[in-house]
């Protein structure tokens, strides 16, 4: 069991950050896993300026006092931000009671069978009460299904057919493309519409073609004018 430590008045107490494993420096994982873990935590960065939020690949959640952190491929919590000093040991990872709240979203992509995604790990996103649990299986090494989404109802966690995750206004889409020079198939967020959350390269180049495209109006516009024996450029 952890130690405890006094932090108010009102005798209530949180393990001692000093004491827990915020990292252990051995980070083992796959091109494809890194990749799509960007991916998913870059757009949302890149998309939602306007809104609070945290999310990461690879960082620790303590869920639990005298439990390990696990370790999900990524999380997304509502209005909640790193603290300002995020070297301090009891901010380097995502400890449920400094946050008030556990994140509404888990993911977990699967790249062996060696993860227990659907056993173990599915207990504890249960047990924390994370809103959705996502486990996208690219290879199907857990049976036919790329895609599971279990929806927390209760205590208990149920597989939904719906990809729409209500209670966080995003969902979640498997997507024909290329990111970072790699056309595959990728596990995006999406709006309701179904229309995905750019990445930084997306709004760049989405940038640079409406001004390609003004440019182009305006030349039109010009031509015509000069055409009708009127000079643009004295208007």
């Amino acid at each position: 069991m952890v130690q405890q430590v006094l932090i108010n008045d009102d005798d209530y107490y949180v393990p001692d950050a000093n004491q827990l494993v915020t990292e252990d420096d051995t980070p083992v994982d796959n091109f494809a896993s890194e990749k799509q873990q960007r991916l998913l935590v870059g757009s949302l960065y890149s998309t939602l300026q306007q809104q609070t939020f945290l999310a990461a690949a690879n960082v620790g959640i303590y869920h639990t006092d005298g439990q390990p952190a696990i370790v999900p491929d990524i999380f997304l919590s509502l209005d909640v931000q790193v603290p300002q000093n995020w070297w301090e040991k009891q901010n380097r990872c995502y400890m449920v009671w400094r946050f008030g709240k556990p994140p509404e979203v888990v993911i977990e992509i699967v790249s062996n069978k060696e993860g227990d995604e659907l056993g173990k790990k599915l207990e504890i996103y249960e047990h924390m009460r994370a809103s959705y649990y996502i486990v996208y299986d690219p290879n199907q090494q857990l049976g036919e299904k790329v895609l599971r989404v279990y929806e927390l109802r209760g205590r208990r966690y149920f597989e939904t057919l719906e990809n729409w995750l209500e209670q966080v206004g995003l969902g979640v889409t498997l997507w024909e493309g290329k990111f970072e020079d790699r056309q595959d198939t990728w596990l995006r967020w999406c709006y309701q519409d179904g229309n995905v959350l750019s990445t930084g390269d997306e709004r760049a180049e989405q940038e640079r073609q409406r001004a390609e495209q003004a440019e182009q109006r305006t030349q039109l516009l010009a031509d015509r004018l000069r055409a009708m024996g009127v000079d643009p450029d004295t208007l």
